[in-house]
């Protein structure tokens, strides 16, 4: 993925099943300078975002229904088109097997629900190479 050095002109894909989560999460990524974000209430949404293109990171929960964030993260993961853009998993899941699972499956870094405003900071900084937003 080419690194932006612009907040304001990553395209940042939001998908949770909560409008509160989504919300919240575009809430703070707004005070963070993030102007261009796309919500999807569900991984059938994010295809359709995904394919229109432009897409710079996914924030994705895990546990949603029909198809989970990880098993849409394993589709990303599989199309050559998408290998390598930044995906971000919001999880309440705290097992060690789970978040080895997502490892495994090439999640850039996880979020631990509840989670502030710094933290998403900090793992955005991480995932899109901004040394500081």
């Amino acid at each position: 993925m080419k690194k932006r050095t612009e907040k304001a002109h990553v395209k940042i894909l939001i998908v949770d099943d909560h409008l509160l989560t989504r919300e919240m999460v575009r809430m703070i990524l707004r005070g963070l300078g993030f102007n261009t974000l796309l919500l999807a209430e569900n991984a059938y949404e994010a295809r359709a975002q995904l394919k229109l293109g432009g897409v710079d990171l996914v924030i994705c929960d895990w546990n949603m229904p029909k198809l989970t964030g990880l098993e849409l993260l394993q589709e990303v993961r599989a199309s050559k088109r998408f290998r390598e853009l930044p995906f971000l998993m919001l999880t309440a899941e705290a097992y060690r097997e789970s978040l080895k699972e997502a490892l495994k499956a090439g999640v850039t870094d996880y979020i631990a629900k509840p989670f502030t405003a710094e933290v998403l900071q900090e793992k955005l900084e991480k995932a899109l190479g901004f040394d500081a937003l």
